[in-house]
């Protein structure tokens, strides 16, 4: 996925529209989304202080990352980080493979360097049921997270594309939710992701895994946007598109979506992440939890038409708050 959609909400609105669809104001844009699920209101959270995670967690994370000769697991409020072993007077930056960081509320593991085979990788179905064990090993209840999608890593070419006929890891993104809405992500973004992320290899060699796990409390509640709202965001050039896959050029499409003479919203859905949307975060660890909404369109140009996908602010206030800059 393109940066700009990884990190939106680091993005100042000054700089918001850059990534925003400039619709002509001849664009027609017609709602065909089922809106009946929407919730009424929503919750915005906040973070409590750092969150310290237990002996007995960093014990399993341990075990789990085959690191249980390298590391005597203890609770504690500070970090910790593992470097990756290399001999004395090693030229290059050494890069951490097991972090502790109880501000962002995150234990995670990387495998130094990930198997190429592509031999034996579990099925997908065994892959989901070994992430649940692993989830609950690490403290998490299965009725905070569902289970959300799955990740691929391949072998790359010298150019460092990927090699889609050479699978060599999957990966299983446990979302966690909060008021049934899930967190935006498929677990490999960084931060803001709350909930668990666990790659395998060959033979289900666990290859990484990353638990972000914040203590939160209700902060305050706002009234969703209406439909009519979000189209004057659609208007106004607040409303993100989020590249399709690997897209060459997004800023073509960008500017392609312009010439659409109509655009059908088929479906909404809101999603928790961390900060604001559209504001640059005050802090490495934004304190606020926000929901915002995807919205699902088909953009007709009359001889043809292409699926877009859109993020949008989803709260009455946030609405206002955009649109008044």
């Amino acid at each position: 996925m393109a940066i700009w959609a990884a990190n939106f909400s680091l993005q100042a609105a000054t700089s918001l529209d850059m990534f925003c669809p400039h619709f002509s104001t001849n664009t027609e844009i017609i709602w065909q989304a089922p809106t009946n699920d929407l919730p009424k209101v929503l919750w915005i959270y906040k973070r409590l202080p750092p969150h310290p995670f237990s002996a007995a967690v960093i014990f399993n994370a341990v075990m789990l990352a085959s690191l249980e000769h390298k590391i005597s697991p203890e609770s504690s409020m500070n970090d910790f980080f593992l470097p990756e072993d290399h001999a004395p007077n090693y030229p290059g930056t050494i890069p951490d493979i097991f972090c502790i960081t109880p501000k962002s509320a995150t234990i995670s593991y990387g495998l130094p360097h990930p198997g190429t085979n592509t031999a034996d990788i579990p099925a997908d179905k065994i892959l989901v049921q070994r992430a649940w064990v692993c989830a609950a090993q690490l403290g998490v209840k299965p009725a905070q997270v569902t289970f959300k999608e799955m990740t691929s890593r391949f072998n790359q070419d010298e150019n460092y594309h990927d090699l889609t006929n050479q699978l060599c890891g999957r990966g299983v993104f446990l979302s966690r939710q909060l008021d049934g809405i899930l967190f935006w992500s498929n677990g490999t973004e960084g931060e803001g992701i709350d909930g668990f992320w666990i790659e395998f290899g060959s033979g289900g060699q666990v290859q990484g895994f990353s638990l972000v796990w914040p203590d939160l409390k209700r902060d305050e509640f706002q009234q969703t946007a209406s439909l009519s709202q979000i189209t004057a965001c659609i208007r106004a050039f607040k409303t993100m598109l989020l590249p399709r896959g690997n897209e060459p050029n997004c800023f073509a499409q960008l500017k392609n979506l312009a010439k659409a003479k109509k655009l059908t919203i088929t479906k909404i859905t809101p999603y928790y992440r961390e900060g604001v949307y559209g504001d640059m975060a005050d802090s490495e660890t934004p304190e606020t939890i926000t929901p915002f909404a995807e919205l699902e369109a088909v953009a007709d140009f009359g001889s043809s038409n292409t699926i877009v996908r859109l993020l949008s602010p989803i709260t009455s206030s946030e609405v206002s708050r955009l649109l008044a800059k």
